[in-house]
């Protein structure tokens, strides 16, 4: 159930008139990060526990907060808290009803427009965040919710609808959106979890990091790959070179560089997710047998599969420059992706790659089956259990396929999942 791109727009827009009435002014954050390009200073609300409301400032670029204002009290107990833009922000109260709370000004203080109670009861959750693009999430009781938002300032259920159980199994310590159908997670045991929304009981999960994050008690992203995490009432910043890759290996902290080393005592704290956006880096084109990025590796493998390559062994195809041709079978199709000099076999593909734990997986790596079949590793559908994506040039009666398996049982593309090694290509970068 996605909202109109005509709609997001719309939205988007809204926001950004929103933003130019309290004065935010347009820039890039700084050349160490400039994969976040965000729309002025970091904007994060909070309530403090008796019932205020605060805003905050932070410089993407440096971390370094601007300014932190205290405003008036919102007159009931919030519980949970997303920031829609940067002048409207969602609260519920204990009691179940939802507010919507509008900002005057947030220059050199922090005054509110007005408190409107648009929905009486029902809002339960302990947890709520907003993507920026369109959709409120909330979680209560290991459920996920999931509601189409339509106007930057919504009045009720005429513009808050379209409600559905995206699934259960989301018991988490933190929530934060990171983007459109987005959303970035901790949990009690110190994980920190990436999630993309697809649908109802439709969702892929990645593990950026195993361990670490339990003392965060909050989580908040202005989108762009910025997380600001909470712990001991000091509030640190982290930075994702690439927040839509499921890989928490590119995460970079600065823990000897915080906000603040203290003095974040809000209850509740949320950041205006499309503050900040990913802008992707154009990284070198290979050239064959050198180096190559996994974004070129996957857009190498898609353009087999848009192409809808047949299964020949005794023939060969193109790649998407048109100046290599390779064979057009499973460990053609890999060595293509790869931008290989000649094409390997699956006997042979071990000689330009190193061995890697099927754990450790990442787009762009394969799995190969060293007397029958070779796959190209998409992606983690849920990385906890197992499940993953992958490209296939299969056979004959199928051709190109694009295709989820296990990495620990059943079949991966007809063979057994137990039969393949999970595979690094020596120059990916």
């Amino acid at each position: 159930m996605r909202i109109s791109h005509a709609l997001r727009r719309t939205t988007a827009a809204l926001a950004a008139v929103g933003a130019l009435s309290l004065g935010m002014v347009a820039t890039t954050a700084g050349a160490a990060h400039a994969v976040a390009s965000c729309s002025g200073d970091v904007s994060i609300y909070g309530t403090l526990a008796d019932g205020r409301l605060t805003y905050t400032q932070i410089a993407p670029g440096t971390g370094d907060r601007v300014k932190t204002l205290t405003g008036p009290n919102l007159g009931f107990t919030p519980k949970a808290m997303a920031t829609l833009n940067f002048n409207t922000v969602l609260v519920t109260s204990t009691t179940g009803d939802l507010y919507r709370v509008d900002v005057q000004t947030n220059n050199t203080s922090l005054t509110l427009a007005g408190v409107t109670k648009i929905w009486d009861g029902g809002w339960t959750f302990d947890k709520m965040v907003y993507d920026g693009a369109g959709h409120l999430y909330g979680t209560v009781e290991g459920q996920l919710h999931q509601y189409v938002v339509s106007q930057a300032k919504p009045a009720g259920s005429a513009h808050i609808g379209q409600h559905v159980v995206i699934d259960t199994g989301f018991v988490l310590k933190t929530l934060a959106a990171a983007g459109d159908d987005r959303i970035v997670a901790s949990t009690a045991d110190g994980r920190l979890l990436s999630y993309k929304i697809n649908g109802v009981n439709d969702w892929d999960l990645s593990v950026l990091k195993s361990s670490g994050w339990s003392a965060v008690d909050s989580l908040s992203s202005p989108g762009g790959g910025l997380y600001y995490g909470r712990t001991n009432g000091g509030m640190y910043w982290y930075s994702d070179a690439d927040p839509t890759d499921g890989d928490g290996s590119d995460v970079t902290y600065h823990s000897d560089d915080p906000v603040d080393a203290s003095g974040w005592t809000q209850s509740l704290l949320s950041a205006y997710a499309n503050n900040c956006a990913y802008v992707p880096a154009a990284p070198p084109k290979s050239v064959q047998g050198g180096t190559i990025y996994r974004s070129e590796v996957m857009d190498r493998a898609r353009n087999w599969y848009t192409r809808n390559v047949q299964y020949d062994q005794g023939a060969s195809a193109v790649d998407v420059d048109g100046d290599h041709s390779y064979r057009t079978d499973c460990s053609g199709f890999v060595s293509m992706a790869w931008h290989l000099t000649s094409s390997l076999t699956t006997e042979t593909l071990p000689s330009a790659s190193t061995q890697i734990n099927k754990a450790d997986l990442q787009p762009g790596d394969a799995l190969n089956d060293y007397s029958e079949h070779a796959v190209i590793f998409a992606g983690w559908k849920n990385q906890d259990t197992g499940t993953f994506y992958y490209y296939s040039e299969s056979s004959p009666a199928t051709d190109m396929n694009y295709s989820s398996a296990n990495i620990n049982s059943g079949d991966i593309s007809g063979h057994p999942a137990s039969d393949y090694v999970a595979l690094r290509y020596k120059k990916i970068a």
